[in-house]
């Protein structure tokens, strides 16, 4: 756990002093009514010089801190972003209660969720804590498991088969439900963000309607939607994987100082594989049923290994139970 443990307790606390000026400019910008034009370009600026901040501020921090302060300062900087964008297609500002909630409360990236009028708990509140419950309890089983499986064996094979799927049980499937439960509960329509990928049968299904709804969120509102107009459905999909990959690249390769253009390759491919399926719907070729499953599953699978490389897993992801590169 030595990558958590910051070499300097004030670089955390500067961490969130920039992350508490970005929620005020966030608040203000989505605040003014003349936000439309200039509003995008300036919180497409934060995210981008703010991370190039934050790296730099954090440059002698071990590797999974640099790697949590640059998740947490470009989460609250997307939320500007498609705040600032849904701002400009009519909706109504958030009061500083409700900025707050959806800017450090929530995962997801849709505002107008937190505009509407509460009106008591809402329906299904119980089945997402049920299965965050269950989740977050079977991810906890699986890194037990992971830091026996180093313990005992010393594989990092072992280690990453059973921590990577352990930790998205315990965040995605555990904590990310917990958290929609509690919204629910609290009147705001949140919902799950992961929902039974496995299902999918096809990538773009998998991307846009089963897997990590926050990212496709955030990439249809603030890249996806502006693009449509001026290029075209089909040529609007490929820069939404592109910032995607980019955005991964700033949470998994620039920690470890290593592996860059890997996770951004990653998204690419996926990117041109969905507009290859889109272009066998739409022959009546597109792969339907289990074969569909077996299509998706190996295109996420297979070249899984360059998403996460081995210098993320030696830096971030092996030290959480103890694992040595």
């Amino acid at each position: 756990m030595h990558a958590y443990l910051p070499a300097s307790p004030l670089i955390p606390l500067a961490v969130v002093a920039m992350v508490a000026g970005l929620l005020v400019v966030g608040y203000a910008l989505q605040r003014t009514q003349g936000a439309r034009g200039w509003g995008s370009v300036i919180a497409w600026s934060l995210l981008v010089a703010g991370i190039g901040a934050v790296d730099r501020l954090a440059s002698g921090e071990p590797a999974g801190v640099r790697m949590l302060a640059l998740i947490g300062y470009a989460l609250v900087a997307m939320k500007v972003i498609v705040v600032v964008a849904e701002r400009a297609r009519g909706m109504a500002p958030l009061s500083l209660g409700r900025w707050l909630a959806f800017a450090v409360l929530w995962l997801g990236m849709q505002p107008r969720l937190f505009a509407k009028p509460r009106r008591g708990p809402l329906p299904g509140a119980g089945a997402l804590f049920r299965r965050g419950a269950i989740n977050a309890i079977a991810g906890e089983a699986l890194i037990v498991l992971a830091w026996l499986a180093w313990r005992w064996w010393h594989s990092h094979l072992m280690v990453t088969v059973l921590l990577l799927p352990g930790l998205s049980l315990l965040l995605h499937f555990g904590f990310c439900n917990l958290l929609a439960g509690v919204w629910r509960f609290a009147g705001v329509p949140c919902a799950a963000l992961f929902r039974a990928p496995l299902q999918a049968r096809s990538l773009g299904e998998f991307w846009s309607r089963r897997w990590n709804l926050a990212f496709s969120e955030m990439t249809s509102i603030a890249v996806y939607r502006p693009l449509e107009k001026r290029v075209g459905r089909p040529l609007a999909v490929y820069p939404g994987f592109a910032v995607s990959g980019l955005l991964h690249e700033v949470a998994i390769s620039v920690p470890v100082r290593a592996g860059f253009g890997l996770p951004l390759l990653y998204f690419l491919l996926h990117g041109a594989l969905v507009l290859i399926e889109g272009v066998l719907a739409r022959r009546g070729l597109a792969p339907r049923g289990w074969l569909g499953r077996a299509w998706t599953l190996f295109w996420l699978a297979a070249p899984l290994p360059i998403l996460f490389h081995g210098w993320f897993l030696a830096g971030v992801v092996w030290p959480l139970v103890g694992a040595g590169p």
